[in-house]
């Protein structure tokens, strides 16, 4: 396994903290090398989305003890050498670019490098996982998606809905992610994929990044790591363990009682309420950032390979990103 400076490679395919300096310490402390960060809420608008991506190039600069940009696969082993945690920037959703394609190239020089087509409901391109009726990828849709191949702009269907999923996938020149996803068939939610999902993203050359989020668990606030092992494992069984890697939508520093939860659970952060989603409590020794080297010793429990528990934890995220990248 490669350990150069004492730790494994390990990329996280989301996380949506409250970003702070006390969190990128966490992530430090866990050992991570690298994330894909949520860099603006799901339904902001486009200056708000610029202020946050400002936000986090100035974190970038007062933090750069312990942090560092990542926009290519060599930023990452560069965050690895230097012992400091890489960040991606990302978006969960397409309202920040205001329905401008020349935005796209825009905002992937400014860093942002992961993008998810919708979030839960419908928008100008497609349907999300929670809509009512799924009309599949919009002709916009179909340009934005050709847009973001040729800005090297990596796609993300997490939230997305399954016809619009399957548009997406047939028609990018380049491998989409499922980047925080749990499967289906242990746990029937909206937002879980089915194997036939699962399998037909990797079929293109995709990956499935495999959560730990609770709700999206089938003991709910009662799993625990080797629950999440167990649906890592599935994924594996299903689409091979070349194709799926970590993205756990870890959410420290949120608080489930607050009016920015209250936004995430409702269509544009405002309107009918999506679903209900109480106080969140992830298992004691998984817990948060900062926890992730008890994910690699519970992968050593079950007597995995170090080659399988390197691809999970990381390798599998560099392929994949170097090809979504275009690099």
């Amino acid at each position: 396994m490669i350990k150069e400076n004492g730790n494994p490679l390990i990329i996280d395919g989301l996380l949506f903290c409250k970003w702070s300096r006390e969190i990128f310490e966490s992530m430090h402390k866990g050992g991570l090398t690298s994330a894909n960060c949520t860099a603006a809420m799901p339904y902001a608008n486009i200056q708000d989305s610029l202020k946050s991506v400002a936000q986090f190039h100035k974190w970038l600069v007062d933090f750069d003890d312990i942090i560092r940009p990542v926009t290519s696969t060599d930023d990452i082993w560069a965050a690895y050498r230097e012992k400091k945690v890489g960040i991606i920037l990302g978006w969960q959703n397409t309202s920040g670019f205001d329905d401008y394609l020349p935005y796209i190239r825009l905002f992937r020089k400014l860093g942002l490098s992961v993008v998810q087509l919708t979030y839960n409901t419908m928008n100008s391109l497609g349907s999300g996982c929670l809509e009512a009726k799924d009309g599949g990828l919009s002709g916009f849709g179909y340009e934005f998606v050709e847009e973001c191949n040729a800005a090297g702009v990596a796609i993300d269907l997490s939230h997305v809905g399954e016809v619009t999923a399957d548009d997406v996938i047939t028609h990018s020149a380049k491998p989409v992610a499922y980047t925080h996803v749990s499967p289906k068939a242990l746990f029937d939610h909206a937002r879980n994929k089915s194997n036939e999902q699962m399998k037909k993203i990797a079929n293109k050359g995709g990956i499935v990044g495999v959560t730990m989020h609770p709700p999206f668990q089938r003991k709910g606030n009662q799993s625990n790591l080797d629950d999440y092992i167990y649906s890592i494992k599935h994924c594996i069984d299903v689409v091979g363990e070349d194709q799926v890697a970590i993205g756990t939508d870890f959410v420290t520093g949120h608080q489930h009682d607050t009016p920015e939860w209250d936004y995430l659970l409702r269509d544009k952060g405002h309107a009918r309420k999506l679903w209900e989603i109480g106080e969140i409590k992830y298992p004691p020794n998984f817990s948060s950032v900062a926890d992730y080297q008890n994910l690699l010793r519970a992968m050593e429990a079950q007597n995995w390979k170090s080659t399988r528990i390197e691809k999970i934890l990381g390798m599998n995220w560099i392929e994949f990103l170097k090809k979504a990248w275009g690099e």
